[in-house]
C-alpha cells in the first residue's frame, strides 16, 4: 500500500476541508489516492457508482494517479464530464471530452462513458444529458476552480446557487476565456469559444463526495476568495464551503503560504 502523502497544512473553513501540499505533484497524488480510496470503498458497498470529472490542466496529476491505481474496478463505474465548448469541431484538440478520453477514459475503460455532445441543438443535448445525470445519484465529483472562481463553466455572471436546470448553455466570461489562453489551450483570446454547455452548481453540489484540485500561482486569488470571501455568486466556488463532504487540495503556490 503506498505511503499516504501528508499535507503541510490542513484546516477547516465552514464545512470545507483544506489540505495544502508542497507542490502540484504531491497535491495530485494525495487527492488521487484519497479519491481512489473512496471509489474502492463505495464499490465494496454497492454494485456501481457514478462520477463526474473536470477537464483542465489542473487535473493532470490527479487523473494520472487514478490511472495508475490498478485496483479500481472501472467496469462498475459510470462517468460524466461537467462542461463542453459550443462551436468547436468534433476533432478539435481543445474539446473537454477529448481531454478526458485521452487522460482517463480511454486508459481505464469505464463501464459507461457519457460525453456532452455540443454539436446537437442546445435544447436536445440539455434534455439528453440532464436525463442521464438524473438517472441516479452522483457519488463523486472531481473538480477544479477557475481564476474567476468558476466551478465548471458557472462564471460569476451566470452562476446560480439555486439553478433549476441540470445542465445549461452559458456565455463565457472574459476572465474565463483568458484563462484558457493562460492554460495554453488556445493561442489567442479570440480563438476561445464564447459559449459552452455546463452542469449547474446544484448538479455538482449534489455529489456525495467532492474532490477539488487547485494548483498553481494563477489560482491564488481565487483560492483566497474561496476561503475568505462571503459565500456569493460573485465567487461561485465559495459555495463549496457549504458542502458536507468536500476537500480542497491546494499547493503552496495556490494557497499563498
Amino acid at each position: 500500500m503506498p505511503l499516504q502523502i501528508q499535507p503541510v497544512l490542513s484546516e477547516t473553513i465552514d464545512s470545507l476541508t483544506v489540505n495544502v501540499y508542497p507542490d502540484r505533484g504531491k497535491l495530485g497524488a494525495a487527492a488521487g489516492a484519497a479519491a481512489a480510496a473512496t471509489i474502492k470503498r463505495l464499490l465494496a458497498e454497492k454494485p456501481s457508482i457514478r462520477i463526474i470529472f473536470a477537464a483542465a490542466p489542473s487535473q493532470n496529476e490527479f487523473l494520472a494517479t487514478l490511472v495508475a491505481d490498478t485496483a479500481i474496478d472501472w467496469k462498475r463505474i459510470t462517468v460524466f464530464h461537467m462542461d463542453e465548448y459550443i462551436g468547436l469541431p468534433n476533432d478539435a484538440p481543445q474539446k473537454f471530452s477529448r481531454f478526458l478520453c485521452e487522460k482517463l477514459f480511454d486508459l481505464v475503460k469505464p463501464g459507461q462513458v457519457n460525453l456532452i455532445d455540443s454539436s446537437k441543438t442546445i435544447e436536445e443535448e440539455c434534455a439528453r444529458y440532464g436525463a442521464l445525470i438524473q438517472e441516479a445519484p452522483i457519488d463523486i465529483v472531481c473538480l477544479g476552480i477557475g481564476e474567476n472562481g468558476h466551478i465548471a463553466f458557472n462564471d460569476p455572471p451566470v452562476a446560480d446557487f439555486s439553478d433549476p436546470h441540470v445542465i445549461k448553455a452559458v456565455e463565457l466570461d472574459d476572465a474565463c476565456r483568458q484563462q484558457q489562453v493562460n492554460d495554453g489551450c488556445f493561442p489567442t483570446f479570440d480563438d476561445v469559444p464564447t459559449h459552452a454547455l455546463t452542469l449547474t452548481i446544484p448538479t455538482m453540489m449534489s455529489g456525495h463526495y467532492l474532490y477539488c484540485m487547485v494548483p498553481g500561482p494563477t489560482k491564488r486569488a481565487a483560492v483566497n476568495r474561496t476561503l475568505n470571501g462571503s459565500i456569493s455568486t460573485e465567487c461561485p466556488s465559495t459555495i463549496l464551503r457549504t458542502h458536507p463532504s468536500c476537500t480542497l487540495y491546494v499547493d503552496r503556490e495556490s494557497y499563498g503560504e
